[in-house]
């Protein structure tokens, strides 16, 4: 079955306002009164500490998303980095936190909402809130494009209500109101970073769908590094204000603490306006949440660890119709449940994505897969990743038991529907097993995540294959051991000839004695490129490549890699276009490096797959 792919609509500010939306809502306008109950002026503090250790996830996330920009995000790089268990675990934790975290917006939503209607309206919230959870169901349904369109407005008027609130309010800032910063410890401010986290989770929103930006190379990680600076500085700066302008005993019972805020120094127009920021926060967060959460029910049923259905693309708008119905369900139905507790299992479960994440960076990095060639490259690593995973496990320490029993009891609902439906559906290779052979030196890998890798490259960059792609594809690839002389490897080599193409052995053998005669192209040092001519046939052109670590021993020296193109005089064209597209290949200064390192003929045939080079004309 052809796999179904999502359209390419989203530019460089669609990544940001899908990213920026989804994080800022609760964050907030919510939880900066909880926070600041626990940790005081020093709140300020946890939001920065929360964003720093959220940053360092986002790095590798952003490096793992440009090698990999397909939907399912985290869930789809867990998989292919450590394993189908941990990644359908993965995939399901966050479609339920992201789920959760939108249906709480939806309830913040119906919060600030109800008020502006008069005391004469009188319906259940629930009620708006499942009719809201409908009208993005509807935008979403039409197209991510219509769907982020609405996004790019609402985080345009978000932004501009929260820059306003922090330009009007600072000459009110009251210092003696932020003295002392840590009244009840660092201790506590610590503590306060790990429940504020969930405030960070929308940088997840992007790697979900990542499928669907035109420019996944450039866009996600700019966009992912915009987001998070400018939500951080707007958490900083509007926190302060409010923690300046109101007493403790305010601040610390509001569930509206920005549009009590306001009321100090903007008064009823402030709060009004406060108000219906806060509505389109909740509405942009809820907006993405949906987006981002049904691409990974749609991720988990293309690689078969869900039912089929919900990887079927609506036929008119091609989107993921029956993964946004059942998100669509879940949310609606969250919204009858106690969220505290969930919202503090969703934080959790964002923490642990981003450990994981940083988790995956290194895996991939070490197991050296010829494939993995992110656009972007996080830096400083492996330090960022390690002080991410170090501080994000500090953080989880501090979460409570109540979330981590709770995200204990969904990590086990999820290993469970894998071991009774996923695992006796799909069999993957993963990037883990390429680590322990490294460890091991023992091959316990086919291949097939280098392939499908592969075939990801060519889609995220938009190349089609040429004649040379298909030379290379169909290749005899040999990979020998021992050092050899070259009556000895030409022929082993023409015995595989004619085999595998019915020549001669006799002949091959002879062209290839007088090549050597004459002078056998050494293109690179231990790099060899020579030619057979195959006049009895029309239409022929087939290649050997040959790797041989411990070298042939050839007139001009050792050689470590042998290739040769086998033509008829009909092909002498395109074997001279050939020629020249491994020319390049091999001019490579990693070239030799790789090939040496390569772990069989799958790596060897990739190598040449994905080698910088100008594509054929056809």
């Amino acid at each position: 079955m052809k796999e179904a792919n999502l359209k390419k609509s989203i530019g460089l500010f669609g990544v940001f306002s899908i990213a920026a939306g989804a994080m800022i809502s609760s964050g907030v306008f919510v939880l900066p009164g909880l926070a600041h109950a626990d940790a005081g002026p020093g709140v300020v503090v946890s939001y920065l500490v929360a964003g720093l250790f959220a940053a360092t996830g986002m790095l590798s996330v952003a490096e793992i998303v440009t090698a990999m920009p397909k939907a399912g995000g985290d869930y789809f790089f867990i998989t292919r980095t450590m394993g189908p268990a941990v990644g359908t675990v993965a995939g399901l934790l966050t479609w339920f936190a992201l789920a959760l975290k939108t249906s709480f917006a939806l309830v913040g939503l119906t919060a600030f909402a109800m008020p502006l209607f008069g005391p004469s309206w009188v319906v259940d919230p629930r009620l708006v809130g499942m009719a809201a959870c409908l009208v993005f169901l509807g935008l979403n349904l039409i197209g991510t494009r219509e769907a982020g369109g609405v996004q790019n407005l609402l985080v345009i008027g978000l932004l501009a209500a929260m820059c306003w609130y922090v330009f009007a309010g600072m000459p009110h800032v009251q210092a003696q109101r932020l003295v002392p910063l840590a009244p009840h410890g660092w201790h506590a401010v610590f503590s306060v970073a790990g429940l504020v986290f969930v405030s960070y989770g929308g940088l997840l929103a992007i790697a979900s769908v990542a499928e669907e930006v035109r420019d996944p190379g450039r866009d996600i990680p700019l966009g992912m590094f915009l987001a998070l600076i400018v939500v951080a500085i707007a958490y900083t700066l509007v926190v302060l204000v409010t923690s300046g302008v109101l007493d403790d005993e305010v601040l610390d019972m509001s569930l509206t603490p920005i549009s009590d805020g306001a009321a100090v120094f903007m008064g009823r127009p402030g709060v009004m306006v406060m108000s219906a920021a806060a509505i389109l926060a909740f509405v942009s967060t809820a907006n993405a949440g949906l987006m981002a959460a049904s691409r990974y029910l749609f991720a988990l049923s293309r690689d078969d660890y869900l039912p089929h259905g919900l990887s079927s693309l609506n036929t008119r708008f091609g989107t993921p119709h029956n993964a946004l119905f059942l998100t669509t369900l879940l949310i609606a139905s969250s919204l009858f449940l106690e969220l505290t507790v969930l919202v503090q299992a969703a934080s959790t479960v964002f923490i642990l994505t981003y450990i994981l994440s940083n988790l995956c960076l290194i895996v991939l990095r070490e197991s050296r897969l010829p494939t993995y060639r992110p656009l972007f490259v996080a830096p400083f690593y492996p330090w960022v990743q390690i002080a991410g995973i170090g501080g994000a496990l500090i953080l989880l320490t501090e979460m409570g038991a109540g979330a981590l029993l709770t995200s204990a009891a969904l990590t086990g609902a999820g290993l469970f529907f894998y071991w009774f439906y996923g695992r006796i559906r799909s069999h993957r290779e993963f990037a883990l097993l390429h680590l322990v052979e490294r460890v091991s030196r023992r091959e316990i890998s086919a291949g097939h995540l280098e392939n499908e890798l592969g075939e990801i490259l060519r889609e995220r960059d938009v190349t089609a294959m040429d004649r040379f792609d298909h030379l290379v594809e169909r290749a005899l690839v040999l990979d020998v051991t021992g050092g050899m002389d070259t009556n000895e490897m030409f022929s082993f080599v023409a015995e595989r000839v004619e085999d595998v193409h019915g020549i001669s052995r006799h002949e091959v053998l002879r062209q290839l004695t007088v090549c050597c005669e004459d002078g056998i192209d050494v293109i690179v040092p231990e790099v060899a490129v020579a030619h057979v001519d195959v006049s009895e046939r029309e239409g022929f052109l087939e290649m050997v490549a040959v790797r041989n670590v411990d070298g042939v021993h050839f007139p001009d020296g050792r050689v470590m890699a042998f290739f040769l193109v086998l033509s008829s005089e009909d092909e002498r064209r395109f074997y001279i276009q050939a020629v020249a597209a491994l020319a390049q290949i091999i001019a490579d200064v990693e070239f030799e490096g790789k090939w040496r390192r390569a772990k069989n003929e799958t790596s060897l045939r990739h190598l040449l797959l994905i080698g910088e080079r100008r594509r054929l004309l056809e």
